[in-house]
């Protein structure tokens, strides 16, 4: 049934390898401060000789040793990967936004791809493609049967290779085969408008390279639009993470100067660490302060962010940051509960390690692994209630999830309960209707039932507070 539910993402960007990922590079691989148990290793060169001499069919050594370093960060947390040769380039795309592809925004309708938004400027864009139109052919694959995944990878190549899709557009009850010559994609990671005179939306949809920079670029436009602004709506839905030094940026760009915004605690002595709202604690990606420009006025105008279950990680901290200073009103869903920070450090020219190396703690010490941040004002995603909250996945939800490390953990049975009662309800409405829900209305656009909602608030007035929503428990990771 949930396969049959909207699931966007970006063509070229794949499962999204940076997401749900608080994150600082470190250049190397550090000696191991332990002597190396040596039975445990004997055991270890044991099966790896087993494996060469007795399995069926010859295994190449490398691909051993890769699946063994692979198994061995695996077991430790759900963040922490070793990335071979092809997935560490998926994932430096991920971070810096830059993809080679056609460059469309897409979804699943009826097993096939669909056309949400072509990327202004890119190749699809140009070539004509539009928003409602379904992708049945991917070259000489037909788009049926494949996963998001595999049909996203066979739409990504080289730089100035041809694909060619084949379109049936609803609209016009016709279908047409589209020739696109792939290119380097920028994804815009900040949008911004004015939804009503006085009052600005800016959302941002994940922490990447450039976020910082397009960020303070949309605000600058904003005040040039209307210098007296009245509120603003810093929508974080749905954005996974990404760099800490764009979180603590963010959120900056709204505090007082020097105060606390994020602090990190583990093992390693650079992981105690307190960061605060001032250009030398996020500068050093961008080698100038970026906000340097932004006007006065945004440190005190009346501020909604809005957050769901799929915010999570550096969008955290942010709402964390503006929630303990009480800089703004937190509206939404209890979000994701990913407070820990990942270190990649790089092990080849094209491997690396990515591995947690700290929790993460808002101003007041909150630590939000595993639980997350709690709005101020709980809002449902529709008019009609919450649907699909209950059925995304959460940190708690995920196995070998390390706990807040703050005090005994329980097992949410009331969340338990919550999800089944979505599945069902989705089920019955699938079959009495023979047809898969309605999706929710795009993020800005005048049906968005949370930004009306935070609009309200901004402008005094009633704001529709959800009936059913209560804080979660985290749950103990030993429960699962």
């Amino acid at each position: 049934m949930t396969s049959k539910l909207k699931i966007a993402g970006w063509v070229a960007l794949g499962a999204l390898a940076g997401g749900l990922t608080t994150m600082q590079i470190g250049a190397t691989a550090r000696n191991s401060v332990t002597p190396l148990p040596l039975e445990e290793m004997q055991q270890l060169a044991a099966v790896f000789g087993m494996i060469k001499t007795d399995y069926v069919e010859p295994v190449d050594e490398k691909k051993l040793i890769s699946d063994a370093i692979g198994g061995m960060v695996s077991g430790l947390d759900p963040h922490s990967v070793y990335f071979d040769k092809t997935t560490f380039k998926e994932f430096r795309e991920g971070t810096t936004g830059k993809f080679v592809g056609v460059g469309i925004e897409i979804g699943m309708e009826d097993g096939l791809v669909k056309v949400v938004s072509p990327i202004e400027g890119s190749p699809a864009f140009r070539a004509g493609l539009k928003t409602g139109d379904l992708i049945t052919k991917i070259d000489e694959t037909y788009v049926k049967g494949l996963t998001m995944d595999q049909a996203v990878k066979r739409m990504r190549g080289e730089p100035n290779t041809k694909v060619v899709l084949n379109i049936f557009r609803k609209s016009e009850n016709r279908s047409f085969p589209v020739t696109i010559t792939r290119e380097e994609i920028r994804v815009q990671s900040v949008r911004a408008k004015m939804i009503e005179p006085g009052y600005g939306w800016v959302r941002i949809t994940q922490f990447q390279d450039r976020t910082v920079e397009d960020f303070a670029a949309k605000v600058e436009k904003l005040y040039k639009d209307d210098p007296k602004l009245k509120g603003l709506v810093l929508d974080l839905r749905n954005d996974p993470g990404g760099l800490l030094e764009g979180a603590i940026a963010v959120s900056s760009a709204f505090l007082p100067k020097d105060v606390t915004v994020v602090s990190t605690n583990g093992q390693l002595p650079e992981s105690k660490a307190v960061f605060k709202a001032r250009s030398e604690d996020y500068s050093r990606r961008f080698g100038s302060d970026p906000l340097a420009k932004l006007p006065a006025a945004l440190k005190t105008v009346p501020l909604v962010v809005l957050v769901n279950e799929g915010s999570a990680s550096a969008s955290e901290i942010v709402s964390g940051a503006l929630q303990d200073h009480k800089r703004a009103v937190i509206m939404g869903g209890q979000t994701f509960g990913k407070g820990s920070v990942q270190t990649v450090r790089q092990l080849t020219a094209d491997t690396a390690l990515k591995i947690t190396t700290a929790r993460y703690y808002t101003p007041s010490g909150r630590s939000i692994q595993a639980k997350g941040i709690v709005p101020d004002v709980m809002v449902d995603e529709s008019a009609d209630g919450n649907l699909y909250s209950a059925l995304r996945v959460r940190e708690a939800d995920l196995d070998k999830h390390i706990t807040s490390g703050q005090g005994a953990e329980v097992k949410d049975a009331a969340r338990e309960k919550a999800r089944e009662e979505a599945i069902k309800k989705l089920e019955e409405a699938s079959v009495k209707k023979n047809e898969a829900p309605k999706p929710l209305p795009e993020f800005g656009s005048a049906e968005d039932f949370p930004l009306q909602q935070a609009l309200n608030k901004l402008q005094g007035k009633p704001v529709l507070v959800s009936k059913t929503m209560t804080e979660r428990k985290p749950e103990d990771s030993k429960a699962q």
